[in-house]
């Protein structure tokens, strides 16, 4: 036995040399020697457990699967790093925990001052092979628990409600022209309307934003028509995670309200007027105290509210989530939104993924099945229903037709034989000539990828070059900043990675000069004019979330004939925020971005770089995510001798019990 498990002196030795050579952050190991002051007689394996599990939440983990480390440990923990695999340092986890049984490891955590197996006070809690931090196992228990009282909570609808919701139904899903069947857009909303928690996944294009304005189109036309009881006005909420997903929902929800066909239905336009289509960020919604974790709404003061849309749903985060469903009041109802299939949210936990993970094969019961098709007139194929189906099935949808995408679409099938793993059929689709995909081998010299950006940014930075006069109104600069915003998000460039010759890092240094030596911009440091940047910390202060892009642009001073750098950002009621440089300490420059920060944002042209190496952190979801941001055109670009990156990437993907880049965690009802 290695001497840091027998002495924990020795086991805090090695976990400050893990830190020294950068194999975990200074807090787990500083959490690990705080336990060891509380309990100076524990077992070295628990405080090797303790620094381990906040290691695995500084990686986006809810929790540390013990057996998934003795089975895995470099693939789980990702200690070493995967470029140090081999090289000298410390005692690696898997040397060190070598010849240890999960009951030697459970047996050494058996310390009631600081392990408890569910409630108490201890700081660390044990279920099964998985070990938590109390609060996020609390976080789980709270989001479980709110979940299913919302599933259990069936209304109660009378047989003339059921034939007026019939009838709406059927109204706002009128057939005027040839659509797939079974409508799974109607058979969404009246899956919504049996309980107060629903959830509608689907991929790119199936209609997700379309399906949820009929929902609440129905449900206000139910309520004011007095469904239930007195006739009143629901009072509905809507809300995406970060400002761009918000100002992208902003757009759609407008224009989808506009566009619903309500003449027929009675008292259609006061309907169309109750639907909001302002879009507020979580945190915004839930009334965020900057720089701490309350919220002004909790379960002491709910939000006043009948009704929740929470867009994008996966990339919100456990603790995120549950502070949404603890402000809930007990009778509104939760609709999720959001692709499962994406990456998980940046902070720990895969909330929509595990929520969601049975959709594919619906499970749903007899019962269920029966009220839909009486509800909707359409038919749930037999091969969807399950007389064991789980209660939390029964509040899933999966849209599963894309109207973006068609049959003859490469994106579309790219996306779906990624989303399969088949490597073979998406080689064969990227090669098949499809006018909307591109397979691009880079060269040494880079020149295929110089091409690329050029031919990508040219069109934003052309427009960041015809300014107003110095002397036009605001409104001339606030239009100009928004058709410059229009315009960078035609292309963009996404990296599978942050570091290396293809990580974000070292290109946005490289496109910056390329950009400045083709005279498209006036330097390639500091604040130029046409630099995007992105918020990498939540502002509350500025109200600018992690995520938000903004172009840095030149701003006449009032009253002074100068003009100085501002950045602009679009909010998500439209309107152009301006605001200095010296205010934005937490930015990156975005010539290029990872997949991951790409979430909740869609662009004309994506093109998506992969690394020289196969990693961990490539997945078939990073994949999948970085392919379904593209609208029109997608290109994938693969360093000369790294096709075999792409299959390596598809055959991986994330697992659940901490075995992958993301732990689903156990929140299902």
């Amino acid at each position: 036995m290695n001497e840091a498990l027998r002495s924990r002196e020795a086991c805090l030795q090695l976990l400050e040399s893990w830190v020294a050579a950068g194999w975990m952050r200074e807090l787990d190991a500083v959490f690990a020697a705080f336990l060891a002051r509380e309990a100076p007689d524990a077992d070295p394996l628990l405080l090797i457990g303790a620094a381990l599990a906040s290691h695995q939440l500084g990686r986006g983990y809810v929790a540390l699967d013990l057996a998934a480390v003795l089975s895995e440990p470099g693939e789980t923990l990702a200690i070493p790093p995967e470029d140090e695999r081999g090289a000298a340092g410390p005692v690696e986890p898997g040397a060190l925990l070598q010849g240890l049984t999960l009951a030697d490891w459970q047996r050494g955590l058996a310390d009631a001052r600081v392990v408890a197996p569910a409630e108490g006070c201890t700081p660390l809690v044990l279920e099964g092979a998985r070990l938590y931090l109390r609060r996020f196992w609390q976080h789980e228990q709270s989001v479980r628990a709110g979940i299913q009282q919302r599933l259990a909570a069936e209304e109660a609808w009378s047989a003339a409600a059921l034939r007026q919701a019939r009838i709406a139904l059927d109204e706002l899903f009128a057939r005027e022209e040839e659509t797939a069947s079974p409508d799974w857009q109607k058979i969404a909303c009246a899956v919504a309307l049996r309980s107060r928690f629903s959830i509608v996944t689907g991929g790119p294009g199936t209609g997700k934003t379309t399906t949820v304005v009929r929902l609440l189109a129905l449900l206000q036309h139910l309520a004011l028509s007095g469904q239930g009881g007195d006739a009143r006005r629901l009072r509905i909420r809507l809300a995406a995670p970060t400002g761009k997903a918000a100002a992208r929902l902003n757009a759609s929800i407008a224009s989808a309200v506009e566009g619903l066909a309500l003449a027929r239905l009675p008292g259609g336009e006061a309907v169309r007027q109750a639907i909001p289509t302002e879009v507020s960020t979580v945190h915004r919604l839930l009334g965020s105290f900057g720089g701490t974790r309350r919220f002004r709404f909790d379960a002491t003061h709910p939000l006043p509210l009948d009704v929740l849309v929470l867009d994008e749903a996966s990339m919100v985060d456990l603790e995120t989530m549950a502070a949404v469903i603890a402000a809930l009041p007990a009778r509104a109802r939760l609709v999720l939104l959001g692709d499962k299939d994406q990456l998980a949210s940046v902070e720990a936990g895969n909330v929509l993924g595990e929520l969601c993970a049975r959709a594919d094969a619906g499970h749903y019961r007899e019962a269920t099945r029966d009220w839909l098709e009486a509800l909707t007139g359409e038919r749930i194929p037999a091969q969807l229903v399950d007389a064991r189906g789980e209660p939390l099935d029964q509040g899933v949808v999966k849209l599963r037709h894309s109207w973006r995408f068609d049959a003859a679409s490469g994106i579309g099938r790219l996306a779906e034989a990624v989303n399969e793993g088949d490597a073979a059929r998406a080689q064969a689709i990227l090669h098949a000539g499809h006018d909307d995909l591109a397979w691009l081998e880079l060269d040494g010299r880079d020149a295929m990828l110089r091409r690329l950006v050029l031919e990508g940014c040219r069109h934003y930075l052309e427009r960041v070059a015809q300014a107003p006069a110095p002397e036009a109104p605001r409104a001339a600069f606030d239009d100009w900043a928004r058709a410059v915003l229009k315009a960078y998000g035609s292309f963009q460039l996404l990296c599978a990675v942050r570091r290396g010759p293809y990580g974000v890092e070292g290109l946005n240094e490289r496109i910056a000069a390329l950009l400045h030596g083709e005279q498209l911009t006036p330097a390639a440091k500091g604040w130029y004019a046409g630099r995007p940047v992105m918020v990498t910390r939540n502002d509350y202060a500025l109200g600018l979330m992690n995520g938000d892009v903004g172009i840095t642009l030149p701003l006449p001073v009032p009253g002074e004939a100068r003009m100085l750098p501002r950045v602009a950002f679009e909010g998500s009621d439209g309107g152009i925020r301006w605001i200095l440089p010296s205010r934005l300490p937490a930015v990156e420059t975005v010539f290029a971005m990872t997949v991951h920060k790409s979430q909740g944002s869609e662009f004309g042209h994506a093109a998506l770089l992969l690394p020289q190496e196969a990693s961990r952190v490539l997945t078939r979801e990073l994949v999948y995510t970085g392919i379904t941001r593209a609208k029109q055109r997608f290109t994938l670009a693969v360093p000369a001798g790294a096709q075999h990156v792409l299959e390596s990437a598809l055959a991986r993907r994330t697992r659940q019990g901490g075995e992958g880049p993301r732990v689903a965690g156990g929140i299902r009802p």
